[in-house]
């Protein structure tokens, strides 16, 4: 029994290391099942897991996951949005966090992979922002997304708030309480002065 309706697909997004991740996590606890694979594997940057669903990736040229993804939450990139099919309705939940710490998250994870980008944090913040702009004028035009943002500082810093916001937009039928109790504040580990 799932805690939405079975005809509702929901979508995590955000940019990335902005807690898309935990909010799937806290989705789970509230009832709603995750489409994802496990091929992703948990790691230092990631201790619970990825949640990701590879076939969201193809969604342009093969959009047929989504016969599996109703009643169910999913987590995609932002950018594979604009891919998805007009004919049909989506949840988004997007996770938006303080760009400081999404860069600096992000380069403690490259670091970890021994990956260098070789881009400046001042030329990747002014990359999202102009993208994150760009998505936001589109979302406000999709007639097939509906949309809520959620402050992933807020939630992460312990707010009931945005959880409350969540289960209003899916229509009211979450956990609250078990989705706060996945809220680790001890990964919330790239704070913002």
């Amino acid at each position: 029994m799932t805690a939405i309706n079975k005809n509702q697909t929901i979508i995590v997004t955000g940019l990335p290391r902005s807690g898309t991740s935990m909010m799937m996590k806290m989705l789970e606890a509230g009832g709603v099942p995750p489409l994802c694979d496990g091929l992703r594997a948990a790691d230092l940057d990631n201790p619970n897991g990825y949640y990701e669903f590879e076939a969201v990736k193809r969604t342009k040229e093969d959009s047929s996951w989504l016969a599996e993804a109703p009643g169910r939450a999913v987590k995609m990139v932002y950018k594979l949005l604009y891919d998805l099919p007009e004919n049909d309705r989506y949840e988004v939940i997007f996770m938006r966090r303080d760009l400081k710490e999404i860069l600096a998250s992000q380069q403690q994870m490259l670091q970890n992979k021994g990956i260098a980008t070789g881009v400046s944090d001042r030329r990747m913040a002014l990359l999202f922002e102009h993208e994150i702009a760009r998505f936001q004028d589109w979302l406000a035009t999709a007639p097939h997304i509906f949309s809520v943002e959620v402050p992933y500082n807020d939630i992460a810093s312990g707010s009931h708030e945005p959880i409350q916001a969540i289960n209003d937009h899916l229509g009211g039928r979450l956990d609250t309480a078990a989705m706060a109790a996945v809220v680790d504040p001890g990964l919330y580990r790239n704070r913002a002065a």
